[in-house]
């Protein structure tokens, strides 16, 4: 039985140990607003290498065009991943306002 779970879904719907069967809905929700720490682009010492955009557990790095585009920053989450493994430090983590 596929249930999807709300605030109103009555405790006989849940499925047995929570279980989900379908996949997520995080773009469904604005989790950015959980942030302290903001990733900004130095664009003059980025590379578009890519290699931050398979490491961001927010799937918050768009490619455009095969460039690395600006952070979705409605989902990303301050992590610092990205920061971390950019090679030429050309991200860095910045306090959110």
């Amino acid at each position: 039985m596929k249930t999807r779970i709300t605030n109103q879904t009555p405790w006989q719907d849940i499925t047995i140990g929570g279980e989900i069967y379908e996949p997520g809905n995080s773009k469904e929700f604005s989790t950015g607003e959980w942030r302290r720490l903001k990733p900004i682009t130095d664009w003059d010492k980025c590379t578009h290498c890519l290699l931050c955009v398979p490491y961001c557990p927010d799937s918050s790095i768009s490619v455009v065009n095969s460039l690395r585009a600006e952070f979705d920053y409605d989902h990303c989450k301050g992590c610092g991943i990205c920061a971390n493994v950019c090679p030429v430090n050309a991200i860095k983590m910045e306090k959110e306002d």
